[in-house]
């Protein structure tokens, strides 16, 4: 009998020219008593570890069980959920939420029944979620140069489709930049486009009391932008939602193939987020606490001589070059003391590796000092190399 090839040399091969270029991700599992200063995480409003979440995830795990038992169409949809979507939209002033169990299949819902049979444009910096979208959609793409609101408009007024949509993160994951929202908003409408916003990193962060960029935008309420969110970045739970017009939640309940064939969101994790939500409600001067922070971390990166920007939100990027410098320079911050986030290609474009720092509502003074130890040493191995 004749064997063909090893079929699983190819990836090791693959593994290591991974290694060889730096770019080898490993897990590496935090235990709950981490000592470390966390600056890696999304939990941008600290309440990933607050007692309210808790003990609204614990009451209604008790309640309702651990799990929702079957999708949101035949068991998985219970008051709880129905709650979550209404305080959603109340909070958001969007017309109407549906949730989901994570933001990334929020975002391939929303992309691909809203794209379905049109034009996609994308911003070329948008989220995995989006690009995978994108591509699963069956529709032609149209990948537009980063926030470059006259690229899309042309895109839009040469397409050969009678329909289509603008696609794009509010607040980019990684350089942490602002989309042009009323700018593209008003390019959509001029060529008879949806909107669509991702808004995982602004929900919770900008606006007025954290209600999102398209809130901040004067965009809420306008029955062309649809929104997509996330409940584990800045709600400190689980999940992601669809925000929009009662057309798209409808389309959605009915051709959205990753909200149909999904177990639902667990009523632990609902519970969570409908406090997290109060909490910003009852609070809603958190969303302030992170931007200072994020404007001081920045400030202590510029005058360490790191390159950065001038954060829009949470997200503080350290520019350095090569996989290797932020590999070692992540290392650095822990032996300081301090957990950041590490991005190599493909996540971010060659020669573009970086640290990612997220600020926090929590964050103290005596953090920020710490902090300013481990971007020290940062420094320092910069000049060295």
């Amino acid at each position: 009998m004749t064997h063909g090839p090893d079929p699983l040399a190819r990836f090791r091969a693959a593994a290591v020219a991974r290694e060889a270029a730096g770019l080898r991700r490993v897990l590496r599992p935090r235990a709950c008593d981490d000592s470390l200063l966390d600056l890696a995480s999304n939990d941008y409003l600290g309440l990933s570890g607050d007692r309210r979440l808790a003990e609204a995830a614990s009451a209604a795990a008790f309640e309702w069980g651990t799990g929702s038992t079957g999708s949101r169409l035949v068991t998985g949809s219970t008051a709880l959920h129905a709650r979550l979507e209404e305080r959603l939209a109340a909070f958001t002033d969007a017309r109407g939420a549906l949730v989901f169990s994570s933001g990334y299949l929020a975002n391939l819902a929303a992309v691909t029944a809203l794209g379905r049979d049109a034009l996609v444009v994308s911003d070329a910096g948008n989220h995995a979620s989006i690009v995978d979208a994108c591509r699963l959609s069956r529709s032609p793409v149209t990948v537009t140069p980063h926030r470059d609101v006259t690229a899309v408009e042309k895109a839009l007024a040469d397409r050969e489709t009678e329909h289509a949509i603008v696609v794009t993160d509010a607040l980019f994951s990684v350089d942490g930049d602002l989309a042009p929202l009323a700018d593209l908003h008003a390019a959509a409408v001029r060529q008879g486009a949806l909107l669509v916003v991702d808004e995982a990193h602004s929900l919770g962060v900008l606006g007025t009391g954290g209600r999102g960029a398209v809130h901040a935008a004067g965009l809420a309420g306008e029955p062309t932008v649809v929104r997509t969110v996330t409940l584990s970045k800045s709600l400190g739970s689980q999940g992601g939602a669809v925000l929009g017009a009662p057309e798209v939640i409808e389309t959605l309940i009915n051709t959205g193939r990753s909200f149909i064939f999904d177990t639902a969101l667990a009523p632990g994790s609902v519970a969570a987020a409908l406090a997290a939500v109060d909490i910003l409600h009852n609070q809603p001067e958190l969303p302030g606490y992170v931007l200072t922070r994020a404007k001081e971390l920045a400030a202590l990166a510029r005058d360490l001589g790191l390159e950065t920007n001038d954060p829009a939100g949470a997200v503080v990027p350290i520019v350095l070059g090569q996989p290797e410098t932020a590999l070692r320079a992540a290392v650095i911050c822990a032996e300081h003391g301090v957990r950041v986030g590490c991005f190599r290609p493909p996540s971010v474009p060659v020669g573009r590796s970086c640290l990612r720092l997220t600020a926090r509502a929590n964050l103290s003074s005596d953090d920020l000092a710490v902090i300013r130890g481990a971007l020290t040493a940062v420094a320092e191995m910069k000049v060295t190399m």
